[in-house]
């Protein structure tokens, strides 16, 4: 939770930087932490619909569907397949008490809380030197929605449709500003102007 009257934000990180993260993290040997990141950036979902992800939900399948906490929609996920390895390999490594649980238990045998992610991810920015200046479980969210933003840019306002959908926006206006899009193309003004 933020301090009333303060200003929270979360940052997007390149693809390339989260791809090399999860990379890392795996190769560390953190891999409940590799699986946040990997789950975060690949499939868009909120911190609280990931804490409740089950592996039976997740392992061994191409595709799921969940009632999102936050808006009760219904949402169907596609998992493509160097995700669906990544699963697998970090099920292997985890080793989970039973396909019932759910895939991010602390070490007290309890689901993570979104605070303590949140401080894990601080320092994970430290430690790995990322170049995101605010990082959060919500940057994970952010970094997906960069990513389908920028493969798509020959037809940018068809991914921010698509966006809108998938983020349940009301409108591409909002999708835009979410992205960090409209605050770039107004700065953008300012790089025309010559002297």
């Amino acid at each position: 939770m933020s301090l009333k009257y303060s200003t929270t934000t979360a940052d997007y990180l390149l693809w390339s930087d989260a791809m090399n993260l999860i990379r890392k993290l795996a190769k560390d040997g953190n891999y409940k932490m590799s699986l946040l990141v990997a789950i975060g950036c690949f499939t868009g979902l909120r911190i609280s619909d990931i804490l409740s992800l089950r592996w039976k939900q997740i392992l061994g399948v191409s595709e799921f569907t969940i009632t999102e906490k936050k808006t009760g929609k219904r949402r169907t996920i596609r998992l493509n397949p160097e995700l669906q390895k990544h699963i697998e390999d970090c099920f292997t490594h985890i080793q989970p008490i039973g396909i019932e649980s759910p895939i991010l238990v602390s070490q007290k045998g309890t689901t993570f809380s979104v605070q303590r992610i949140n401080s894990i991810l601080k320092e994970l920015k430290d430690k790995y030197r990322l170049k995101i200046n605010h990082f959060s479980c919500h940057s994970l969210r952010k970094t997906f929605g960069r990513q389908v933003y920028n493969m798509n840019s020959d037809s940018s306002e068809l991914a921010l449709v698509k966006l809108m959908e998938l983020f349940n926006h009301s409108s591409v206006a909002i999708t835009k500003r979410y992205l960090g899009l409209r605050q770039e193309e107004i700065l953008e003004t300012y790089d025309c102007l010559t002297f």
